[in-house]
């Protein structure tokens, strides 16, 4: 009995010291950002499985064990490691306010503070606030060493993206796009923005050269969002907007009077000064031809005027009695010619709209991540949009715990209506040539009252094809055309599925290995079914042409790496090793038959007559070994060293494999015991040099190829192109040196890097003469060198407890120059460069690539209005010969000026990349309020303006732009535009006249959100809401209204693309 108490006692006094040993621990859980509650944060015990998620009100309780470590983390937020108290206020900061970031690099992870490379991360609330289909477009004036460029508005465009400039002639100048580990080379349209976690470009050889074959322009990986552990919500997201055409037109005379009294003044000046007329007969010849169908005249008349008197007075103007609407007989029947404004009727405001749900949650073995969205892209002209809907499912699971394996499917489903013909100038069947018609014309066919008339057989208005076929009027532009009509009754629709799955599977053992696989698949059908109409055009005569094809494409990349990483003391050494196998397959089936059934039935069955038939498969596979070794000592001296071998089917087995390496090394200076700034919160030094291989030159070029032709019933071979077996890569050196600096507790952070880029062995395209056979072939025989610099810079302007003001800029500039060229290229010698011509540029070795080559303006002669260039004129010797240098070429003397282009001197004028680019912005962040506001710009580079020179120019029913109203005349000598005179070939020739600076300030994106307090929501279980206005494509500032110099990085422009599109939406983020 004593012992049976005794243990009793012993037992009570253990459990009380056991329950003293116990602490019960309540606490709140708070944002430094705006003090409000942080519902859902994990509130773990440090080793042990117990753990609480916080409230509506951020509260958490827990018992712990007396002097027990907890850790609250949060989606976000820094995770922190406290001491647990009974009662606890825990604020968490914001992680975009630390230093030692992970960021995604090539095939892993690393913390940025050891990255030693170049790269730029976009984070996923930058991505998300643009309004856009592509995640990639979010890119534009973000990243510093990016130009983004886009000539065609078209829905479901998206733009070309350089990195560092241009590194080739003629191979690809593209980079390697990389989705969640894999090569992509699909659709990014089919990507939902909302899906984006962070896009990282890499921008130097020692981030991208483990790509090897791929990566030589650089490589932009996407990664998707994952599950998170922390924990489980649902995201519902809704915006409605409206869209219109972002670029305005040229200043064009758009008044009918204008137009024709500016031709006449031509006609009149024609007849003075060609043909010697005097005042009574220039008037004369002028109002006779002035609307006639002639070689002269604009063949339209759209103004009544009084018999037997003349359109156009002596004094230049308009007859005051002359009236809009003039009514025509033509076969019996009486039609009035009325103009109408083409442009207004070619644009038009539409609406967009976008819906995405978004699902994520985990539980102790797997997390998991979903989404769906819908878009939903009105196009600005008849005719014209895109469709798209997504869906995504992506989660891992914890088999065992060295075994984890997971799984990542997209599947996008998409619709298409675009416009045909898009960007070809002067193109009949171009919709976007119609703004470029002069303000004269009839759009549509009106019967002898003014009414338009309709066609009953397609059920839209009767549209002026301008051939005289119902009313006998001709129009000399765009004759027999008019694509207003043509998009309405012709077809031009594209669908398509695409499919992207990746499974992957990691196993650790030994402590310190780690063995990853990645294996991807992607497959993209799409079908297009496109008719030309029965009724109208130049067509009309085939009764109906149907037009579908298909095509395939069949992607899939494997993908093992073995990881070692070991820390000892202060040493952290980690190695890996790897090999990529990657394959992708193109099918390709179309044909058409014309004598349609019914222009409503757009397939083969539903036409007659066979027109063609065709299908093509192309095959491209590269497989590379490569590994990475890195190391770090006390996190402050850092070096790492990568090899790539490489091989490509572009190339013929006896020169497909190349080798790839690179080499880094960085420095935190601020870590140095020495190193004695309060202000500095860290400072890096970093430098790197490496090799990468571009083979982006297409299929087959390293053996013969022919066009298979019939001949009397027999199959026929004509040489096409001749092939090279000794073609290779081009192999690219950059070295890459910088700073990244934090100072003012990161206050202020940013990057200042050089980089220089060399590509040797350049692939160049070499035409033989016609009596070789062959068209040509492809060598490696050119150099190029790109230098340049970076910088980027972020800051708080002022930074309280509830206002954030912040901005941030980016700059690039770089110097491109092609330092050699074979000799067998080098065909003339231009102010004392060796190249080639090729269009109105010239590739010459010292010189930057899209040099132009072109007449130099000298002006107008005072005393005849007419058009002055410059030429050379040759030294002579005392024999009246012309004197040679040692080289055999011409020595100038001195220079003239003439009226005739022929014997004028095209010269060297400039090229067309520009001196710098980049982007800058603010934001503003007070309470639940945010706005922020982004531009982007373009220092220098020149583009030629082919619009504007073709509105310089008296040609028959274009367009004319207002400053031909300043031309030379006898009262306006100082002026330096050409007299105005009917058929001057010389008055717009392509000279340096036309070449405008391609400096832009762009509006790119203003947002403005407001999110309702945390306190209104919690009694409704939603964690967050936000309403938003956004805008995008908002404004652009150029040398001249109507020009839009991001077109074309070689400097050509074009109104007669489909517009850019500006687009202004409203929306609402609910968060449960």
């Amino acid at each position: 009995m004593e012992k049976r108490l005794t243990m009793i006692l012993a037992y009570l006094f253990l459990s009380v010291g056991v329950a003293l040993a116990q602490m019960h621990v309540t606490g709140t859980v708070t944002s430094a950002e705006d003090g409000e509650p942080v519902i859902g944060a994990s509130v773990k015990v440090v080793g042990t499985n117990t753990g609480a998620a916080t409230g509506l009100n951020g509260e958490f309780t827990l018992t712990v064990a007396t002097n027990a470590k907890i850790s609250i983390s949060y989606i976000g937020m820094q995770t922190q490691t406290l001491t647990a108290k009974p009662t606890m206020n825990i604020v968490l900061e914001p992680n975009d306010r630390t230093l030692d970031e992970v960021m995604v690099v090539a095939y892993g992870t690393q913390k940025k503070s050891a990255f030693t490379g170049s790269a730029a991360v976009v984070k996923s609330d930058d991505i998300s606030k643009v309004q856009v289909t592509s995640p990639v477009e979010a890119l534009k004036g973000k990243v510093s060493g990016i130009q983004m460029l886009q000539a065609s508005g078209q829905p479901g465009g998206t733009s070309k993206l350089y990195i560092r400039g241009i590194s080739s002639i003629n191979s690809g100048r593209t980079p390697l796009y990389v989705v969640d580990g894999s090569p992509f080379d699909g659709d990014l349209n089919t990507i939902n923005p909302q899906d984006i976690e962070n896009i990282t470009v890499l921008k130097d050889a020692a981030s991208a050269a483990l790509y090897g074959a791929r990566g030589a322009n650089g490589v932009v990986m996407v990664t998707t969002k994952n599950g998170r552990t922390d924990r489980s919500y649902m995201t519902v997201d809704a915006k409605w907007g409206v869209t219109s055409r972002a670029i305005p037109d040229y200043e064009y005379i758009n008044d009918p009077a204008g137009y024709y009294e500016t031709w006449y003044r031509g006609l009149y000046n024609y007849a003075k000064n060609a043909r010697q007329y005097s005042d009574t007969q220039a008037m004369e010849f002028a109002n006779q031809h002035l609307t006639a169908n002639d070689s002269f005249g604009l063949g339209y008349n759209v103004y009544n005027v009084p018999q037997g008197e003349h359109m156009i007075g002596t004094d230049g103007k308009l007859n005051p009695k002359a009236t809009l609407g003039n009514v025509i007989s033509y076969n019996g029947n009486q039609y009035m010619l009325y103009p109408d404004d083409w442009t207004k009727a070619t644009y038009k405001h539409s609406l967009r709209q976008e819906y995405s749900v978004t699902a994520n949650g985990s539980t102790e073995k797997s997390t998991f991540y979903t989404s769906a969205n819908y878009l939903d892209l009105e196009g600005i002209t008849k005719n014209s949009d895109y469709k798209r809907f997504t869906a995504r499912l992506k989660g891992d699971y914890q088999i065992k715990p060295w075994l984890k394996v997971g799984a990542n499917m997209n599947y996008a489903h998409y619709t298409q209506n675009s416009i045909a013909n898009d960007g070809k100038n002067g193109s009949s069947g171009n919709m976007f040539s119609l703004t470029k018609v002069a303000p004269i014309y009839p759009l549509y066919i009106r019967d002898g009252q003014g009414n338009i008339m309709w066609h009953q057989e397609s059920g839209i208005r009767l549209y002026d094809y301008g051939d005289g076929k119902i009313n006998g009027a001709q129009r000399p532009y765009l004759s027999q055309a008019n694509p207003l009509s043509d998009v309405q009754v012709n077809l031009r629709y594209n669908e398509g599925n695409t499919f992207n799955g990746v499974g992957t599977m990691e196993i650790r053992f030994l402590k310190d290995f780690r063995f990853s696989s990645t294996n991807s698949v992607y497959l993209d059908e799409y079908r297009e079914n496109h008719t030309t109409n029965p009724w109208f055009g130049q067509y009309a005569s085939s009764k109906g042409i149907a037009t579908v094809g298909h095509e395939r494409r069949w992607s899939y990349n494997y993908q093992q790496l073995l990881n070692w990483h070991h820390v000892f003391g202060q040493h952290d050494v980690e190695a890996m090793v790897g090999h990529e196998y990657y394959r992708t397959r193109v099918y390709s089936l179309s044909g058409d038959k014309s004598n349609m059934f019914s222009n409503d039935y757009p397939e083969l069955n539903g036409a007659a007559i066979t027109q063609g038939a065709s299908s093509e498969k192309t095959d491209y596979n590269t497989e590379g070994w490569f590994g990475r070794a890195h190391y770090s000592y006390g996190d402050k001296y850092f070096g790492e060293f990568s090899f790539r071998r490489d091989a490509s089917s572009y190339f013929d087995p006896s020169c497909r494999w190349g080798n790839f390496w690179s080499l880094g090394g960085a420095w935190i200076i601020s870590k140095e015991k020495w190193f004695n700034a309060p202000w500095v919160d860290e400072l890096k030094f970093k430098t790197s040099y490496g090799e990468q291989g571009n083979d982006a030159i297409g299929a087959f070029n390293y053996i013969n190829t022919y066009t298979i032709t019939p001949s009397a019933g027999n199959i026929s071979l004509l040489p096409r192109r001749k092939g090279n077996t000794k073609i290779s890569w081009e192999k690219q050196g950059m070295f890459n040196a910088g700073f990244d600096f934090s100072f003012f507790r990161q206050r202020l952070t940013g990057s200042i890097v050089y980089f220089s880029r060399q590509t040797n062995d350049m692939l160049a395209w070499f035409t033989l003469p016609p009596s070789f056979g062959w068209t040509g072939y492809y060598a490696n025989i050119g150099d190029m060198r790109n230098t340049g610099v970076e910088v980027e810079l972020n800051g708080d302007i002022l930074r309280t407890k509830d206002l954030v003001w912040s901005a941030h800029m980016n700059l690039t500039s770089y110097r491109n120059r092609i330092t050699r060229l074979a000799d067998r290229n080098k065909t003339l010698t231009i102010e004392g460069k060796h190249g080639y011509t090729s269009g109105n540029y010239f590739y010459g070795e010292k010189l930057p690539i899209y040099t132009y080559y072109i007449y130099k303006y000298a002006g107008v002669d005072q005393n005849t209005g007419e058009a002055l260039y410059y030429k050379d004129v040759p030294k002579k010797d005392a024999n009246g010969q012309i004197m040679k240098d040692e080289a055999g070429n011409q020595i100038i003397d001195h220079q003239e000026t003439t009226n005739k282009v022929s014997d004028a001197t095209m010269y060297l004028c400039g090229t067309a990349l520009p001196d710098a680019y980049g982007g800058f912005g603010t934001s503003l962040a007070w309470k639940g309020l945010d706005i922020s506001v982004d531009f982007t710009y373009q220092l220098g580079g020149q583009v030629y303006d082919r619009d504007y020179a073709s509105s310089m120019n008296l040609d028959r029913g274009h367009t004319l732009h207002t400053d031909i109203l300043n031309a030379w005349s006898a009262d306006n000598k100082g002026s330096n535009i050409p007299r105005l005179q009917f058929n001057d070939k010389y008055m717009t020739a392509t000279s340096d006249r036309f070449l405008t600076s391609a400096s832009y300030l762009s509006l790119q994106n203003i947002t403005i959100g407001y999110t309702l307090p945390k306190r209104w929501l919690r009694t409704l279980s939603i964690a967050k809401v936000r309403v938003y206005a956004v805008g995008d494509n908002l404004w652009l500032w150029s040398k001249r209204k109507g020009l839009d110099p991001r077109q074309n990085i070689s400097g050509s422009v074009s109104s007669e693309y489909y517009s850019p599109i500006r687009t202004v939406s409203g929306g609402i983020t609910v968060t449960f």
